[in-house]
Parts: C-alpha cells; structure tokens; sequence
C-alpha cells in the first residue's frame, strides 16, 4: 500500500486520513484496539519452517472481521438471521476475549446470542447449591429463556425471590420442561406467590412436566396450587409435611391425576441434570471467579481493614467452602421418596402398578363417601367440608392481593 491520501466514510460524513504507514505500527502505549490501522499480533499466525525459522502468515479477512466483532459485540443490535456456525464461532471469540466476564456486558451480550440461537446458547443449567452464583449473575441467568431444565435445588430462594417473576415470564413458559426448587424453604405462602401469574393470568410454566419439591415446609393446602399447571406428569414432595396414606393418594389423584410410584424415578434424580450449552465453561467461569473478587479500593486504613473483614470477598469464600444448606444425609437417602407420575396407558408395566393403587384409592374414596354420609345425617356441623373445596376454586383475598401487584 503506498503512502497516498486515504478517504475514509464514516458515520455519513467523508473525511481524509494521513499519514499512514503500516509498516511502521505506533508504539504498543497507543490505543490498539480503537485505531484498525496498527498491526496487531492477533492477525497474524507464527510458525516454525523446518529449517527452525521463523515465520508468519496472517490470517484470513474472515477471522480478523470475526476478532474484531467480538471485541464490539456490545455495539452489536441483532444476530438473527446468521448461521448457526457462524454464532458459534463468534461465541468462542467472544468467550475467549473474556467478554462474558464482565458484568457491565455480559447481559446485553448474553441477550443478544439467546435472541438468535436460544436453545443452543444453554439449554439446562444445574445451579444445586450454588445460590452465589445465583444472586450475584441474576441479570446472565434472565437472559437464558429458552432453558427447558433448571435446577435451583439450595438455593435459598425463600417465599419471596425475584427469580418468580422470571419462572413463570413469558420468555420460558414454552420451553420450561423440568424445575427443581426443593430445599429452599419455600412454604404454602411462597407456592402461592410463584402460581399467581399461572392461575390469575393464563401465563406461565405452560410446557412444565416435572417439579421437585422436597424438602420445603408445604403442607396439603399446597396441592391446589399446583392445578393450573396441566402438563404436569411428574411430581416430588419427599421431606415435606406429605404423609404417605390412602387419602393423600386420592387427593392427589383427584387434584392433579397423579398416581404414587413405589419406585424412585429417575428425573429426579439429580444425576442427568447438567449445564448443555454455549456458554456452559462461562457458567463455571463465573463461579470460580466469584471467588477472587476484585481488590477494594484503600480510603483510609480503617475502612479497608474493616473491608477485608467484612467484605464481599471473605463472605463469598466461607459461602462457598460452606456446607449447602439442605445435605441429604444416608438416612435421608433410604428414607422413603414421595414421587408421584401420570401413569401411561400404553405402558404395560406402570398399568398393574396403577390398577392396584386406584382400586385401594377408590374403595378409600368409597369409605370417605360414607363417612359423609354417615357425619351428614348424625351431624349438621360436617357440612363445612365441602364448602372448603368449593371456595378452593374462588379467588381469596390473598390471590387479590397479588393479582394487584402484577
């Protein structure tokens, strides 16, 4: 290229560009990355000829230009539209920039590869007993909707976590398959509060088909939350006030069309979940990083010394080197498991184990019949038991109140 007048085009406006020679790059102090005329190492491949020389190639347009939109991809507006081989390609440069790493844009770039590629970018993500990570990458984990496995197992999520709001947000309601949020002292309350958008609003866990639950403090009242979830095949309730017997069997086949299984199944089981995706080593990126927080700055002697002590960075660490909060122990593991599944009916061996189990619950169901019979004519003050499964179905003043809040 010789040293000639150079026009440059730029943002409508024409304007001339001197005193460019690139055989001499500006010293390594200058500003590289904002000036696409300096030689940079990165466009170059450096290999070894057999004689032990030295020599270098440079590389292809299309990987400076991919190099070069990784390095912006915060300036980017959309990608739909371009191969998936081309995303992938340009995920892995951007990964490899540590882009993802940064919190201030990592979002908008995580948002702007799930637009495009959804599924592939994750489609599972296991944050068992990682609720560090969760707290503090909330705005990355919103940005995965089209996830159709998660699992928040300890983590902390209480009656009231800003994660509802996304769990039953338009964005995953066709895509959510399996959730598992036991041991995380969710209650009846908490259960309420996650549903509201499903039994208020028609939205939300549209495609749900497995839910873990155990090891919550939900009781009985917690079953009629969970009718408006209309796929449902497989439910969890171990460690939990549930207490295997004939009536809760009926109950629950009643309510929800499940049957008990005298087997533990295998979805949950905990083993198969797992983090499948692109951006599956920047989840674990995250989680090793959280641990070497960046060093706070010294006002004054006191305020840093008190910083190190109290920190973010030392409560991370003991959080981490901590044991979960729910641990299931040996005797925990032979304890008997409350799984419930919707029996198939062209699956010949889940139908003997259904026809047993509704003949009992049937002749339990004729019993209670009865019994309200009997209560009935014996006793006026009985009759208030069906008026409870009546005002199920009606919205109380709680249900209200939420549905004020949306």
């Amino acid at each position: 290229m010789d040293n000639g007048t150079i026009y440059v085009r730029e943002k409508g406006s024409l304007r001339r560009v001197s005193d460019i020679v690139l055989a001499q790059p500006k010293p390594v102090s200058s500003c590289r990355r904002t000036n696409p005329f300096v030689l940079r190492k990165e466009h170059f491949i450096f290999t070894y000829n057999a004689e032990g020389s030295l020599r270098y190639t440079t590389k292809s347009l299309f990987d400076i230009t991919l190099l070069f939109v990784a390095d912006n991809i915060h300036h980017v507006d959309s990608l739909v539209g371009f191969p998936e081989q081309i995303g992938d390609r340009l995920f892995a440069a951007a990964e490899e920039n540590r882009v993802f790493l940064n919190a201030d844009i990592s979002p908008k770039a995580l948002q702007l590869f799930s637009d495009a590629y959804g599924e592939l970018v994750l489609g599972s993500l296991c944050l068992r007993n990682r609720f560090p990570l969760l707290h503090e990458r909330m705005n990355e984990i919103k940005t995965f909707h089209s996830l159709t496995s998660l699992d928040l197992f300890g983590c902390r999520l209480g009656d009231d976590h800003e994660i509802f709001l996304h769990l039953t947000s338009s964005s995953l309601a066709s895509s959510l398959i399996q959730l598992f949020i036991g041991g995380n002292s969710l209650s009846d309350v908490g259960l309420q509060r996650l549903t509201a958008p499903v039994r208020m609003m028609r939205k939300g866990l549209d495609c749900l088909q497995a839910l873990d639950l155990s090891y919550n403090p939900i009781s009985d009242r917690a079953l009629r939350y969970l009718t408006c979830l209309s796929k449902l095949e497989k439910l969890d309730v171990s460690g939990t006030r549930f207490k295997l017997c004939t009536t809760l069997k009926t109950t629950i086949l009643d309510q929800l069309g499940l049957v008990h299984s005298e087997k533990p199944l295998d979805t949950f089981d905990h083993t198969r979940c797992k983090t499948e995706g692109w951006a599956e080593q920047i989840v674990n990126q995250w989680e090793t990083n959280s641990s070497h927080m960046p060093k706070q700055k010294k006002i004054d002697e006191s305020r840093s010394s008190a910083l190190r002590f109290f920190g973010r960075q030392k409560f991370v660490r003991d959080v981490l080197n901590a044991a979960p909060l729910v641990c299931e122990s040996n005797e925990d593991a032979k304890k008997e498991r409350l799984h419930f599944y919707r029996p198939a009916a062209n699956n010949p061996i889940p139908e003997k184990h259904t026809s047993s189990a509704t003949n009992h619950q049937v002749k339990a169901f004729q019993n209670i019949k009865k019994r309200k019979r009997q209560s009935e004519r014996s006793d006026s003050a009985c009759q208030s038991l069906p008026t409870k499964h009546l005002s199920s179905s009606v919205l109380t003043a709680e249900d209200m109140d939420l549905l004020n809040c949306y």
